[in-house]
């Protein structure tokens, strides 16, 4: 059987993917679902010194203090970037990471930050935002995230503001070793995320990568729950 490490994207925690949990451990799998420093039920811990560097060592941690391996990274929106600084981290440190898994994620390259890619405005408006919130980002209204009006409604009650850090600390990572761990976009574009689009073009057009499409919008741990672990108990499965 595989494991796999969730990581949840911005203003998000463990809880988003309750829904998959139960399905991937009645296939026999081990799953942890990590809450990144400042965000979820650790809010609490939040300050204007959380940086990319502080959620990539929240997973690196969870999976050396479980003693963990090989494992499925599985990252969600933001999450791609902490899982892609993990995922080199603990193969720096002689750990096995078989499965990296972006769902509708960043896909950085070596030296981007989580705001690279975003355009002019999109970056002015999250930087004035943060400004204004204590260097937090505060969440968006989840309308715009394509869900029924109950999980709509969810996710207004449970999303926190973001830590700000994150947003401009770049990331630099050995790209050769990361490029011989397995790949997966798992591409959610109906409604398509805006922020999202330049990722969908990137896995596209670089070789290596395996692209699954679910006609639905960026959360699809809520909103196709069944389809989003089917994929992945496929991709476990393939790990074995």
């Amino acid at each position: 059987m595989s494991t796999l490490v969730l990581v949840h994207g911005a203003w998000g925690g463990a809880w988003v993917w309750r829904r998959l949990l139960g399905p991937l451990r009645a296939a026999g799998h081990t799953v942890h679902a990590v809450t990144l420093t400042g965000t979820g039920d650790r809010a609490h811990l939040r300050h204007p010194g959380i940086g990319l560097a502080d959620h990539v060592r929240d997973v690196v941690a969870l999976v050396q203090a479980e003693e963990l391996g090989p494992v499925i990274l599985v990252g969600h929106s933001y999450g791609g970037m902490v899982v892609t600084g993990a995922a080199d981290a603990l193969l720096s440190a002689g750990a096995e990471v078989s499965h990296l898994v972006y769902v509708d994620a960043v896909v950085p390259h070596s030296g981007e930050c989580w705001s690279s890619l975003h355009d002019a405005e999109t970056v002015a408006v999250r930087t004035a935002a943060a400004s204004a919130y204590g260097q937090a980002l505060p969440p968006p209204d989840p309308a715009v995230f394509g869900l029924d009006a109950a999980d709509t409604a969810w996710l207004a009650r449970r999303h926190v503001p973001h830590p700000f850090g994150p947003y401009r600390e770049p990331l630099h990572f050995d790209a050769e070793r990361l490029a011989r761990v397995a790949r997966t976009f798992i591409d959610c574009h109906t409604p398509a995320f805006p922020t999202i689009a330049p990722f969908r073009t990137r896995v596209r057009a670089e070789p290596g990568w395996d692209v699954r499409e679910i006609p639905t919008g960026h959360f699809p741990m809520l909103s196709t729950p069944d389809v989003l672990a089917g994929i992945l108990l496929d991709l476990a499965a393939a790990r074995r």
